[in-house]
């Protein structure tokens, strides 16, 4: 009997109709900078470095980790890209650098267009928030990877930065204040922890005082501070300063992240309470027995990015900012001593 590749689960024309889909969604993305517009073998951008003279590209990629369990167990995929265009340009805003251009990857078991085009109309919404286009990317139909209805996403951003615009810590200094700003809950990190201690059997029931469910507060999209980071740099060069450092609190919670953008024999001194906690963490750590060190080795615990500013600069960058809090200090560190410090 003669085989295709229907028959071996893959579906063209499903994959044809979904195509259509992603095309539409990422052309309501798209600026003059891209040439030749997307379905091409290459997507294509035209650089214009004038405004940033010196220019120093930069790139990341990231995924969204076991969050897509949560997704696929309410159904829900209009937010998941959301979550992995703001994950990765997160990590290029704490260099200084300004978005250019979005690439995303999906990979399922079972293609169905309508999915994709939720899926994929998120990564365009968020991609159109920032400014940025989405110039390409791969669906891939992999039955024999992915089972039923699962799925992975990855995306990949690349931004520009003047080189004397790096923002890279060497500017930070012992008593450097530091500031947090709000996360919307878990981001996309911690969710293997979270799923284990909050079964799917009570994320139809309701959050303590905040009128939504367990499964909502865990689906909550991942954070963009694209536009914190550019009124805070602002602010700091109208007050003759500038931001001595960014830390996107991602895997690895605190002590992951806020000693990768600090010099070596600085670290900080981080005041709980002084910032407040988002009921899904209480929840988690109350249910699941957690101690306070591996919540925060673990989760952001409320806040999704911090910044590292002069003294005497941190209440005017606070009062601009309007949604942050003064959460620590930068202080020197003994040789082997921990270099984020919960006081």
């Amino acid at each position: 009997m003669s085989r295709t590749y229907r028959d071996a689960g893959v579906d063209v024309e499903e994959a044809s109709r979904a195509v259509e889909r992603i095309a539409l969604a990422a052309a309501a993305t798209l600026t003059p900078a891209v040439l030749g517009g997307v379905g091409g073998f290459g997507g294509l951008f035209r650089l214009d470095p004038a405004g940033h003279p010196d220019p120093v590209l930069v790139s990341s990629t990231d995924g969204v980790g076991t969050k897509l369990k949560v997704a696929l167990a309410l159904g829900r995929h209009d937010t998941i890209g959301i979550d992995v265009v703001h994950a990765c340009l997160n990590d290029i805003l704490v260099c200084g650098a300004d978005p250019l251009f979005f690439l995303d990857y999906l990979a399922l078991g079972d293609l169905r267009a309508e999915i994709v085009e939720e899926i994929v109309g998120g990564v365009a919404a968020a991609c159109s928030a920032a400014g940025m286009p989405l110039i390409g990317g791969e669906t891939a139909q992999m039955p024999d990877v992915y089972r039923d209805g699962d799925y992975d996403l990855a995306g990949f951003v690349v931004g520009i930065v003047a080189r004397a615009d790096l923002i890279d810590g060497t500017r930070v200094g012992a008593g450097d204040a530091l500031i947090g700003l709000p996360s919307s809950g878990l981001h996309t990190n911690g969710y293997t922890l979270a799923r284990r201690v909050l079964e799917e059997s009570t994320w139809a029931k309701p959050m303590p005082n905040n009128g939504h469910t367990i499964g909502e507060a865990l689906l909550e999209p991942h954070r963009s501070y694209l536009d914190e980071v550019r009124l805070l740099r602002r602010v700091m060069r109208e007050a003759g300063s500038d931001i001595g450092a960014l830390a996107h609190l991602t895997g690895g919670g605190w002590e992951g992240n806020l000693p990768r953008t600090l010099p070596a024999g600085l670290g900080v001194e981080i005041h709980p309470g002084s910032w407040p906690v988002p009921p899904i963490f209480s929840l988690i750590q109350s249910s699941g027995d957690i101690a306070d060190e591996e919540m925060v080795r673990t989760f952001n615990v409320g806040i999704g990015l911090t910044a590292v500013v002069p003294e005497p600069h941190a209440e005017a960058a606070i009062a601009a900012l309007g949604d942050a809090y003064r959460i620590g200090r930068v202080v020197p560190i003994e040789d082997g001593g921990p270099r984020v410090r919960f006081e």
